[in-house]
């Protein structure tokens, strides 16, 4: 099946400047239920999505306690008069990270790094609050924080740093409940004011791993998702707070809200961004008629996993695409690029190689590794082949009776090894069991030791891991 979708690449003027960027169910029904409200009001939380309510007797954590979550004195501190203390560290299962526990609440499952006070020092945004590196111990509001209910949903799964007022300071993108509008929050700034919102996206921001992300080669990232059934991307066209226009890439395919798997990158090596999901990729390119254009080639890439990676995993030269294959159930792969068999003339052709098996694993499996609902790459160690780095949304579908939420979420990164004869493969290790992955994980430098760093929220609270 070939489809067509012609577009203007509609590239604009705004001078936006990138400072840091990393990144269900079946129904469009939105949680209503309120969440534990620390001091916030319905108008004051990122949007109306999410679920919350007063936590169950399912052993769930009621509190930010724990050695890791800053207290009422930490706060306190957080203007910079008065010195704060570092949060502690302790040591991961892969002895090269330390893990550093920013709370043990259930605010979001979208955290990244960025420099939010121009200090030169790399901080965490997680949810509604943003951490002073490097000790994040100072914390900060964007918005009032509000706990969830573990056994609901949040309303915040992606947040994306970016000046989107090229005013020289970092902002906050925020991505809520799957098939709700989005807003960015400016910063003020200011430690101690909050973050005036910005609602700029109107249409529903469809797919549960939204990239933010360069696709139309202008130099500026846009939020790539799904709305009404199609794919494409909204961007500031008429400014960044008025707002943003949404351009369809695809024709209609039906798309829901709770759709899995995306990706963006050159599949086919001529320069142009492609977009892939799990059930086929749109090669982009730019015609002197109509401009920015794609068309649809079918593929399975698994059944919906999460974000979907372009990347010469084999070093061969050519695009390769690594992504999870079911984010509720189980599964690795990447799908190597081969010579075109039965995709037609000169188009990309894929092979699937599994990494983590797609079925449920016994006691006796290296991996096990339920709901990988997010996957992020880099090198992770250093030796010049891009690692993978994946685990378990804890709760991502809570099971049925009465689950134990003191059971592990695992986190995982995968040394990617480069046979000299040819071939790859993968060999986990086992980084944390009581963290896991949110809907977004963030992997990048957060420290300035020139080493991949991770940080990470989720029901279980929000983590950052330290290479040391």
């Amino acid at each position: 099946m070939l489809s067509r979708m012609a577009l203007s690449r509609g590239l604009r003027a705004l001078p936006l400047t990138l400072l840091v960027t990393c990144s269900g169910h079946s129904s469009h029904t939105v949680p209503t239920d309120a969440g534990v409200d620390d001091g916030a009001t319905e108008a004051s939380v990122p949007d109306d999505g999410g679920a919350g309510g007063t936590m169950s007797d399912s052993g769930a954590p009621t509190d930010a306690g724990g050695a890791g979550a800053p207290d009422a004195s930490a706060e306190a501190g957080a203007s910079g008069l008065t010195p704060v203390a570092p949060l502690p560290r302790e040591p991961a299962l892969d002895a090269r990270f330390v893990k550093i526990t920013l709370h043990r609440e259930f605010y979001c499952e979208g955290a990244s790094f960025g420099d939010f006070n121009r200090d030169g020092v790399t901080d965490v945004v997680a949810g509604p609050d943003w951490y002073e590196g490097p000790g994040y111990g100072a914390r900060h509001a964007l918005w009032p924080r509000v706990a969830f209910d573990p056994h609901g949903y949040s309303d915040c799964f992606f947040e994306f740093p970016y000046d989107f007022d090229a005013d020289g300071w970092l902002d906050v993108l925020v991505v809520g409940f799957p098939g709700v509008p989005g807003a960015w929050y400016e910063n003020p700034h200011d430690n101690d004011a909050p973050w005036p919102r910005h609602d700029v996206i109107p249409v529903p921001i469809d797919n549960e791993s939204p990239t933010f992300v360069d696709i139309t080669g202008d130099g500026v990232p846009e939020l790539v998702h799904m709305t009404s059934g199609t794919l494409g991307w909204s961007s500031p066209d008429d400014g960044a707070v008025e707002p943003w226009t949404f351009h369809a890439l695809s024709e209609n395919q039906g798309y829901g809200a709770f759709t899995h798997g995306l990706g963006v990158g050159d599949l086919d090596g001529n320069g142009v961004a492609d977009a892939l999901e799990a059930t086929g990729y749109y090669l982009g390119d730019v015609r002197l008629d109509v401009g920015l254009y794609y068309a649809r080639h079918d593929q399975a890439f698994g059944a919906g996993g999460a974000q979907m990676h372009v990347l010469d995993v084999d070093a061969d030269g050519d695009a390769d695409i690594v992504t999870t294959l079911a984010a509720h159930g189980y599964g690795l792969a990447w799908f190597e690029q081969t010579p075109p068999v039965s995709a037609g003339p000169g188009l990309p052709n894929f092979t699937e190689h599994v990494i983590v098996p797609d079925t449920a694993p016994d006691a006796t499996a290296s991996v096990i590794m339920h709901e990988p609902h997010a996957l992020a790459v880099a090198d992770i160690d250093g030796d010049g082949a891009t690692d993978l780095v994946s685990g378990e949304r804890f709760w991502g579908h809570v099971p049925a009776g009465m689950p134990d939420f003191a059971e592990p979420a695992r986190l995982y990164w995968f040394r990617t090894v480069r046979a000299a004869g040819g071939g790859v493969t993968f060999t986990p290790t086992l980084i944390d069991d009581d963290s896991g992955v949110g809907t977004q994980l963030t992997v990048a430098d957060g420290n300035g030791d020139g080493r991949p760093d991770i940080v990470l929220s989720n029901k279980k609270g929000a983590f950052v891991f330290l290479q040391k």
